[in-house]
Parts: C-alpha cells; sequence; structure tokens
C-alpha cells in the first residue's frame, strides 16, 4: 500500500493520483497500485516555514504520516517539492521509506536520456533557494541553471500561484516563456521542481516547447510504481 502524504497544493495531489493511475501498466482493477491519499492543505506554508516567517510545518507532516502508518501503509510518496526541505525529519518519526521527489527527477533525466550537462530547475523560491534540486543534480553530472530573479517575480511566482487559486489556464504563457528563457540560456532540459508548475503547462500547448521537460509528478508517479512492483 502506498501512501500519498498531499494537500500541497490539494490539486497537485489529485493529479499525482490520476497520474499514479494513468502510468502504472495494467490491465485491470487488481494491477493497479494500491495507495492512500493523505489530503490535507491545512500544512503551513512552506516557504514561510522555512524562511522562519511562519509555523513549522514539519509537525503537520508527521501527522500524515502517522496516518500513512495507522492507514498500513508500506511507503510514502510525497507530491510536494517544498516538503522536501524536512525530509531528515520525517524519516526521522517514521519508520516508512520516503520516495525522494529529487531522486525521482534524476531518474527521469535518466529515463528520456538526456545528456550530463546544463540543466535548468523551476521552482518556488524556497526550493531554489534551499538548493533542493541544484547540488544533488550538479553531483550527478547535471549543473543547473535556475530562472532569474527577474523571471521569478514576473513569470514563475505569479503562475504558480494561479494554479493554486485554481486559475490554471493563466498559468500557462508565463510558464511557457520561463521554460523558452532558460533553454535560450543553454539548458537543455527543464526540471519542474513544483508540482503546480506542470499543471499550468500543461493548460496550453506544452507540445510546442521544444526543450525536455521533467515533470516532478510523474517522475515521482513512476517512482512509486517501481517500489510498488519491487524494482
Amino acid at each position: 500500500m502506498l501512501g500519498v502524504l498531499g494537500g500541497m497544493g490539494p490539486l497537485a495531489s489529485a493529479q499525482f493520483m490520476l497520474r499514479l493511475t494513468l502510468l502504472t501498466p495494467a490491465g485491470r482493477d487488481q494491477d493497479h497500485v494500491p495507495a492512500v491519499l493523505w489530503s490535507d492543505p491545512r500544512v503551513p506554508d512552506r516557504a514561510a516555514a522555512w524562511s522562519g516567517t511562519g509555523p513549522d510545518a514539519l509537525p503537520m507532516l508527521v501527522r500524515g504520516l502517522r496516518g500513512l502508518e495507522a492507514a498500513g501503509c508500506g511507503a510514502v510518496a510525497i507530491p510536494c517539492n517544498t516538503a522536501h526541505v524536512w525530509i531528515d525529519g520525517m524519516r526521522a518519526a517514521t519508520g516508512l521509506p520516503i520516495l525522494h521527489i529529487v531522486e525521482a527527477a534524476a531518474a527521469d533525466l535518466q529515463r528520456q536520456a538526456v545528456p550530463k550537462g546544463l540543466v535548468a530547475v523551476m521552482g518556488t523560491a524556497a526550493t531554489l533557494a534551499m538548493r533542493l534540486y541544484q547540488a544533488p543534480l550538479a553531483a550527478a553530472g547535471w549543473p543547473c541553471i535556475e530562472p532569474t530573479g527577474e523571471e521569478m517575480s514576473r513569470l514563475v511566482l505569479p503562475a504558480i500561484a494561479a494554479v493554486k487559486a485554481n486559475r490554471v489556464t493563466d498559468a500557462y504563457a508565463p510558464l511557457a516563456e520561463a521554460v523558452q528563457r532558460l533553454q535560450v540560456r543553454g539548458a537543455q532540459a527543464v526540471v519542474l521542481g513544483c508540482t503546480e508548475i506542470p499543471l499550468g503547462l500543461q493548460a496550453g500547448p506544452h507540445g510546442e516547447l521544444s526543450v525536455p521537460l521533467v515533470d516532478t509528478i510523474d517522475a515521482l508517479a513512476w517512482a512509486s510504481i517501481a517500489w510498488a512492483r519491487g524494482g
């Protein structure tokens, strides 16, 4: 039984469950991954918690882990990138393995055969500031660039906020522009390191973008399927 610690945001959690289902090779109901979704949007804002301007998110994250333990889950996936800053605290609070979204993204770069070299990471300001992706990917051979401060304030952050407010179609144009700008600066792939970003890009003609995208919702779903099937 896979546990899904969600609600950060609710739409990203619902999309994870959808993609977990659609990506699973299955011919009948019984072939799918048994899963329990704990979707609690009351978890304090992760960026504010990380910066010290809001309440700590860890107690509510641990509360969700306790619920998933009680439900009989054998591992946990967290379809929220910024929440992974508390990965050590969460792992200390549970005996359940937690599938790491950054490791899943690196595996997806390999799956898409992205050559070692420059890639870009998009995400919340907190995710980029805490270098959740940059250091591990650079160590694996993919040094990272990220949006400029102007691109974050004008394009990325308003688009993330639009998705969280259920204005998903409003997010496509600014996110697509940000992706194209990163490609011009030499990125040979773009890691969508916020689970709202794939939702915004999918609201428009994302197939017209000419650079490989790592959808971290899909990447985590692939990792979850691999765990459920024992490999």
